[in-house]
């Protein structure tokens, strides 16, 4: 894997350093409330770029479908048992246990994952009940992720969520939690009107939490262009519409559509794992380029946020 850095990423260096004492863990919460938009393969390449760079990486799946888990060698209807997931860590009764009980590791180095599976849609079920019989200890659930990783803050530089296509209790923690945030939006109109009532949405649900004693600022949002075509011509103009009204907020490489991401994914791999020999070599390196500038970016905005050039 780490040769595919090398190939791609034009001279970056092999290795950077972690987090200096006083910069504070960085959380980037990857979300759309539209399934298909690339999310969970954008967290994916997104967590192992950034371990193969040096970086310790944890990448939390709250998607009850956990694909992410899957491409992570941990299947969830198989590995995963009740209990493994970070519902684990935040859930209300006597069985909580603490994270570091349901962090694994993956095969990639310095990469670590808290694996997902359907329990996870037991925070949306008892969250409701939590609410109503809260009593003066307990926290909200809007806070209960970031409360976990704050207990082992010190053990990682990033942390990837990959959240559910909902904007559930779950979501609305992972946002809580987050220093930053990564919206994924596939060019097309349906994509970006139902993007448009997610934020609608969101953007009122952080006011009611905010009010309550929720965190809602960040130290970055951006707008990912996902299974971009270049040759596409509404593409094209929808992603030129994205650009007129959100300015810098979109980021300013689209991650291409490639049938490379795609075939990798059919055994469960990622583009930074399958063997180059399996496709051609132009789609391979053009899909290589493509993830290897979209990530290069978004570490440029993690370490500015820590005041490194």
């Amino acid at each position: 894997m780490r040769r595919v850095l090398d190939e791609g990423g034009k001279g970056a260096p092999k290795y950077v350093r972690h987090r200096r004492s006083g910069e504070k863990l960085q959380i980037v919460s990857v979300m759309n409330f539209k399934g298909g938009s690339g999310k969970t393969t954008t967290s994916a390449h997104l967590a192992q770029y950034l371990a193969l760079r040096g970086y310790r990486v944890l990448a939390i799946d709250l998607d009850p479908q956990a694909s992410l888990s899957a491409l992570f060698g941990h299947q969830p209807e198989l590995d995963v048992g009740e209990g493994e997931t970070i519902y684990g860590a935040i859930r209300y009764d006597e069985n909580r246990r603490h994270i570091s009980e349901v962090v694994r590791e993956t095969y990639t180095p310095g990469l670590h994952c808290v694996p997902g599976n359907l329990e996870l849609m037991e925070f949306e079920h008892t969250t409701p009940k939590a609410l109503s019989e809260r009593t003066q200890n307990s926290s909200m659930f809007f806070s209960r992720i970031g409360e976990s990783l704050a207990e082992i803050e010190s053990a990682y530089d990033v942390v990837i969520i990959d959240c559910p296509p909902q904007l559930g209790f779950l979501s609305l923690s992972a946002l809580c939690a987050a220093t930053a945030v990564l919206i994924t939006v596939h060019p097309q109109m349906l994509d970006v009107m139902s993007m448009s009532q997610f934020l609608t949405m969101t953007g009122d649900l952080l006011a009611v939490v905010e009010n309550a004693g929720g965190s809602t600022e960040y130290d970055w949002l951006r707008y990912l262009v996902t299974r971009y075509e270049p040759n596409d011509g509404p593409q094209s103009q929808m992603a030129g519409f994205m650009r007129s009204i959100f300015g810098q907020r979109v980021l300013e490489h689209p991650m291409l559509k490639s049938t490379a991401v795609s075939d990798a994914g059919l055994t469960k791999q990622t583009l930074y794992e399958v063997e180059k020999s399996s496709f051609t070599r132009g789609t391979y390196e053009r899909a290589l380029e493509s993830l290897t500038l979209v990530n290069g970016e978004i570490e440029g905005l993690v370490r500015a946020t820590w005041g490194r050039k």
